[in-house]
């Protein structure tokens, strides 16, 4: 896997680390972020939504990412979406 670095939370501490990157072989988007409260994650495992089931599945997680990371996130669409562009 060739991970393309976009970005990391620019009020990171030593501790913590929210970080973005691209995939462009897969054509993902890959995040690193805080881990929810149990509540939060509780919450989202129990909503139900059409074409969604319940529960949050063992090869998935729940992540926090701050608002402030948006702009990364776009660029990160943008180098995703380029890719599709070029081939």
């Amino acid at each position: 896997m060739s991970l393309q670095f976009i970005g990391i939370d620019p009020q990171t501490g030593d501790d913590e680390s929210p970080t973005v990157w691209v995939d462009k072989e897969k054509k993902e988007l890959v995040v690193q972020g805080w881990k929810p409260s149990p509540e939060l994650e509780a919450e989202c495992a129990a909503l139900e939504l059409p074409g969604h089931a319940v529960g949050i599945p063992d090869t998935e997680a729940v992540v926090r990412i701050p608002a402030r990371m948006v702009d990364m996130i776009r660029e990160a669409c943008d180098v995703l979406e380029g890719a599709d562009q070029v081939r």
